[in-house]
């Protein structure tokens, strides 16, 4: 469980670094998402780096090849160990940010980072995505995507824990499935539309869970990720 919860650390940096350091050792990975990178820029990854912790930088990539491979080769010169992108860019999109990781990290020789592709938003249900014009299902549009992503070189996918299983059928046992949308029993699922528990998420197929709002949101950081585990 170590190395499959990704603890979403969506706060300010203040908050960000104290909840940090209270479940070092715990926890492998934390996730940066807009909220917190936008506010601290790249400081916010060397700081959280050094306590230890392996980075999961959650921006969704979605522009023009030119700009997404320019924008990969810089995130990969901060040491992160994943980063997103949309899959709704397209192939080519897709295979400039692989490029651009790679190219980011050989120059300063660290390893590439995973690039894994967002499939669809998990706040998104059937009546959402019918909105902007997709006919299809969540779950059908998941694995479109997903294939789209595999296709193009990628390590891996962020869908919701409902797609899981599905997604790992399509892409085998060494892709990263990585689930949002994970609530612990009995957690209020805010602007979550397709959630599951942890041990629903794990057994559907999940690699890694990213979990916020229940443990950076709790009175005892750390002892969340315990009952979490438990």
């Amino acid at each position: 469980m170590r190395d499959a919860l990704i603890v979403a650390l969506d706060t300010d940096a203040h908050a960000a670094l104290s909840i940090a350091r209270s479940i070092q050792g715990s926890v492998r990975y934390v996730k940066i998402g807009m909220t917190l990178f936008y506010a601290e820029g790249p400081e916010i990854v060397s700081r959280l780096k050094d306590l230890g912790f392996e980075i999961f930088l959650d921006l969704k990539l979605h522009d023009i090849p030119h700009q997404v491979r320019g924008a990969a080769e810089a995130i990969s010169r901060l040491g992160v160990s994943m980063f997103t992108v949309h899959a709704a860019g397209g192939r080519e999109m897709m295979e400039a940010a692989v490029q651009g990781a790679c190219e980011g990290s050989s120059g300063c020789g660290i390893d590439t980072p995973d690039v894994i592709a967002v499939t669809v938003l998990t706040s998104l249900d059937a009546a959402a995505l019918g909105a902007t014009g997709v006919a299809a299902t969540p779950a059908e549009q998941a694995v479109l995507l997903a294939n789209l992503a595999r296709n193009a070189g990628l390590q891996g996918i962020v869908c919701s824990p409902q797609e899981a299983h599905a997604m790992r059928t399509l892409l085998g046992p060494e892709a990263l499935v990585v689930t949002p949308g994970v609530r612990p029993p009995g957690s209020a699922t805010g602007d979550q539309a397709r959630v599951a528990t942890p041990a629903e998420a794990l057994r559907a197929g999940a690699s890694h869970i990213v979990v916020g709002r229940p443990i950076t949101g709790a009175l005892d950081p750390a002892a969340a990720v315990s009952a979490l585990f438990e």
